[in-house]
Protein backbone atom coordinates (compact mmCIF):
# COMPACT_ATOMS: atom_id res chain seq x y z
CA UNK A 1 0.00 0.00 0.00
CA UNK A 2 2.70 1.83 -0.05
CA UNK A 3 2.43 5.66 -2.12
CA UNK A 4 -1.07 5.07 -2.61
CA UNK A 5 -2.89 7.74 -4.30
CA UNK A 6 -5.51 8.30 -2.29
CA UNK A 7 -3.28 8.74 1.06
CA UNK A 8 -1.79 11.75 1.35
CA UNK A 9 0.93 12.48 4.68
CA UNK A 10 1.21 15.32 6.48
CA UNK A 11 4.49 15.94 9.61
CA UNK A 12 3.08 18.18 12.37
CA UNK A 13 5.39 20.39 13.41
CA UNK A 14 3.67 23.73 14.01
CA UNK A 15 3.89 23.12 18.15
CA UNK A 16 5.47 25.82 20.82
CA UNK A 17 8.25 23.08 21.86
CA UNK A 18 8.14 24.92 25.55
CA UNK A 19 9.13 22.19 27.41
CA UNK A 20 12.22 22.03 24.88
CA UNK A 21 12.80 25.73 25.75
CA UNK A 22 10.93 27.00 22.47
CA UNK A 23 12.17 26.93 18.41
CA UNK A 24 11.77 24.08 16.10
CA UNK A 25 12.14 21.35 18.15
CA UNK A 26 12.05 19.12 14.47
CA UNK A 27 15.41 20.52 13.85
CA UNK A 28 17.32 19.39 16.81
CA UNK A 29 20.38 16.69 15.80
CA UNK A 30 19.69 12.84 16.92
CA UNK A 31 22.88 10.52 16.03
CA UNK A 32 23.83 12.68 12.75
CA UNK A 33 20.29 13.44 11.55
CA UNK A 34 17.63 15.82 12.68
CA UNK A 35 14.52 14.77 13.83
CA UNK A 36 12.80 16.26 11.11
CA UNK A 37 15.10 14.33 8.92
CA UNK A 38 14.40 10.90 10.34
CA UNK A 39 10.36 11.83 10.45
CA UNK A 40 10.62 12.31 6.70
CA UNK A 41 12.74 9.48 5.81
CA UNK A 42 10.35 7.46 7.59
CA UNK A 43 7.13 8.97 6.38
CA UNK A 44 8.15 9.67 2.75
CA UNK A 45 7.85 6.16 1.59
CA UNK A 46 4.33 5.33 3.05
CA UNK A 47 2.29 7.72 1.19
CA UNK A 48 2.10 9.45 -2.22
CA UNK A 49 3.06 12.97 -1.38
CA UNK A 50 4.21 14.33 1.87
CA UNK A 51 3.21 18.07 3.42
CA UNK A 52 5.20 19.89 6.29
CA UNK A 53 2.27 21.61 8.88
CA UNK A 54 4.67 24.48 10.59
CA UNK A 55 3.83 28.36 10.91
CA UNK A 56 6.07 31.27 10.25
CA UNK A 57 8.69 32.07 7.81
CA UNK A 58 8.64 28.20 5.42
CA UNK A 59 12.24 29.22 4.69
CA UNK A 60 13.50 26.79 7.33
CA UNK A 61 12.85 24.02 6.19
CA UNK A 62 14.01 24.34 2.80
CA UNK A 63 15.89 21.54 2.76
CA UNK A 64 13.22 19.05 3.21
CA UNK A 65 11.54 20.33 -0.17
CA UNK A 66 8.17 19.46 1.20
CA UNK A 67 5.04 21.91 0.53
CA UNK A 68 4.70 23.72 3.65
CA UNK A 69 1.59 24.28 4.79
CA UNK A 70 0.32 26.42 7.40
CA UNK A 71 -2.66 26.77 10.15
CA UNK A 72 -5.70 28.56 8.53
CA UNK A 73 -7.03 29.30 11.91
CA UNK A 74 -4.38 31.44 13.28
CA UNK A 75 -3.32 31.15 17.34
CA UNK A 76 -1.50 27.59 17.36
CA UNK A 77 -4.39 25.95 18.12
CA UNK A 78 -2.37 22.47 17.92
CA UNK A 79 -2.67 19.28 16.28
CA UNK A 80 -6.57 19.57 15.11
CA UNK A 81 -5.49 22.80 13.10
CA UNK A 82 -2.73 21.22 11.75
CA UNK A 83 -4.58 17.84 10.65
CA UNK A 84 -7.43 20.61 8.88
CA UNK A 85 -4.65 22.63 7.09
CA UNK A 86 -3.70 18.70 5.43
CA UNK A 87 -7.27 18.24 4.66
CA UNK A 88 -7.82 21.47 3.44
CA UNK A 89 -5.03 21.62 1.00
CA UNK A 90 -6.31 17.92 0.00
CA UNK A 91 -9.50 19.19 -0.74
CA UNK A 92 -8.49 22.46 -3.09
CA UNK A 93 -5.33 20.99 -4.73
CA UNK A 94 -5.63 16.40 -4.39
CA UNK A 95 -9.41 15.90 -4.28
CA UNK A 96 -8.87 12.56 -5.77
CA UNK A 97 -7.18 12.16 -2.09
CA UNK A 98 -9.20 10.51 0.46
CA UNK A 99 -7.17 9.98 2.87
CA UNK A 100 -4.29 12.01 5.11
CA UNK A 101 -1.82 10.17 7.71
CA UNK A 102 -0.54 12.37 10.39
CA UNK A 103 2.70 12.24 11.83
CA UNK A 104 4.76 13.62 14.73
CA UNK A 105 7.74 15.61 14.17
CA UNK A 106 9.21 14.71 17.47
CA UNK A 107 8.71 11.00 17.51
CA UNK A 108 11.70 9.65 14.75
CA UNK A 109 10.94 5.61 15.41
CA UNK A 110 7.20 5.33 14.26
CA UNK A 111 6.84 2.10 12.44
CA UNK A 112 7.73 1.79 8.66
CA UNK A 113 4.25 -0.16 8.40
CA UNK A 114 2.44 2.94 9.98
CA UNK A 115 0.23 3.83 6.87
CA UNK A 116 -0.28 0.02 5.77
CA UNK A 117 -1.85 -1.19 8.45
CA UNK A 118 -4.26 1.65 9.20
CA UNK A 119 -5.16 2.09 5.95
CA UNK A 120 -6.22 -1.41 6.38
CA UNK A 121 -8.08 -1.34 9.48
CA UNK A 122 -9.82 2.17 8.83
CA UNK A 123 -10.75 0.23 5.05
CA UNK A 124 -11.86 -3.01 6.82
CA UNK A 125 -14.17 -1.49 9.22
CA UNK A 126 -15.70 1.25 7.92
CA UNK A 127 -14.41 3.60 10.00
CA UNK A 128 -13.25 7.62 9.41
CA UNK A 129 -10.69 7.54 11.52
CA UNK A 130 -7.89 5.22 12.38
CA UNK A 131 -5.18 5.95 15.31
CA UNK A 132 -2.24 3.77 16.53
CA UNK A 133 -1.79 2.74 19.73
CA UNK A 134 1.10 0.72 21.60
CA UNK A 135 1.42 -0.50 25.53
CA UNK A 136 -2.08 0.08 25.76
CA UNK A 137 -1.56 4.11 24.69
CA UNK A 138 -3.61 5.98 22.03
CA UNK A 139 -1.30 8.12 20.03
CA UNK A 140 -3.55 10.34 17.95
CA UNK A 141 -1.11 12.62 16.23
CA UNK A 142 -0.03 9.13 14.40
CA UNK A 143 -3.18 8.66 12.87
CA UNK A 144 -5.30 8.09 9.54
CA UNK A 145 -7.98 10.95 8.34
CA UNK A 146 -10.81 10.26 5.95
CA UNK A 147 -10.93 13.39 4.01
CA UNK A 148 -15.33 13.76 5.09
CA UNK A 149 -13.98 14.46 8.57
CA UNK A 150 -13.13 18.35 7.09
CA UNK A 151 -16.28 19.55 8.13
CA UNK A 152 -16.22 18.18 11.73
CA UNK A 153 -12.98 19.68 11.99
CA UNK A 154 -13.75 23.17 10.92
CA UNK A 155 -16.88 23.41 12.89
CA UNK A 156 -14.39 22.31 16.21
CA UNK A 157 -12.26 25.12 15.17
CA UNK A 158 -14.82 27.67 14.80
CA UNK A 159 -16.01 27.24 18.12
CA UNK A 160 -12.72 28.21 19.80
CA UNK A 161 -13.00 25.89 22.32
CA UNK A 162 -10.46 23.11 21.18
CA UNK A 163 -10.32 20.01 22.86
CA UNK A 164 -7.54 17.69 23.90
CA UNK A 165 -6.56 16.03 20.44
CA UNK A 166 -7.28 12.48 22.79
CA UNK A 167 -10.60 13.70 23.66
CA UNK A 168 -11.90 14.73 20.44
CA UNK A 169 -10.77 11.41 18.55
CA UNK A 170 -13.09 9.95 21.09
CA UNK A 171 -16.31 10.98 19.57
CA UNK A 172 -15.62 10.08 16.46
CA UNK A 173 -16.04 6.81 14.47
CA UNK A 174 -12.57 5.49 14.65
CA UNK A 175 -9.84 2.13 14.76
CA UNK A 176 -7.16 2.08 17.16
CA UNK A 177 -4.49 -0.23 15.91
CA UNK A 178 -1.82 -1.79 18.64
CA UNK A 179 1.83 -1.85 17.31
CA UNK A 180 4.39 -3.55 19.01
CA UNK A 181 6.87 -2.30 21.13
CA UNK A 182 9.41 -5.06 21.53
CA UNK A 183 12.68 -3.54 22.11
CA UNK A 184 11.46 0.35 22.34
CA UNK A 185 8.63 1.89 21.85
CA UNK A 186 7.88 2.86 18.23
CA UNK A 187 6.03 6.14 19.50
CA UNK A 188 8.90 7.33 22.00
CA UNK A 189 8.99 10.97 21.14
CA UNK A 190 10.78 13.75 22.45
CA UNK A 191 9.57 16.53 24.68
CA UNK A 192 12.58 17.63 26.99
CA UNK A 193 16.31 17.55 26.64
CA UNK A 194 16.97 14.53 28.29
CA UNK A 195 14.31 12.78 26.05
CA UNK A 196 17.16 13.07 23.05
CA UNK A 197 19.81 11.30 25.49
CA UNK A 198 17.52 8.56 25.81
CA UNK A 199 16.86 8.37 21.95
CA UNK A 200 20.68 7.74 21.46
CA UNK A 201 20.73 3.92 21.86
CA UNK A 202 17.64 3.60 20.70
CA UNK A 203 18.73 4.45 16.74
CA UNK A 204 20.35 1.38 16.37
CA UNK A 205 17.92 -0.82 17.04
CA UNK A 206 15.56 0.62 14.82
CA UNK A 207 14.31 -1.24 11.84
Amino acid sequence: MSNSPSVVGIILAGGLAKRMGGGDKCLLPLAGKTLLQRTVERAQPQVASLLLNANGNSLRFARTRLPVIPDIYPGNLGPLAGVHAGLSWMQSTNPDAEWLASFASDTPFFPADLVTKLFDAATSQNAQLAVAASKNRTHPIFALWHASLLGKIEQQLQTGDIPRLQDWIKQQKLVEVEFTAEGYDPFFNINVPQDLYAAEPLVALVK
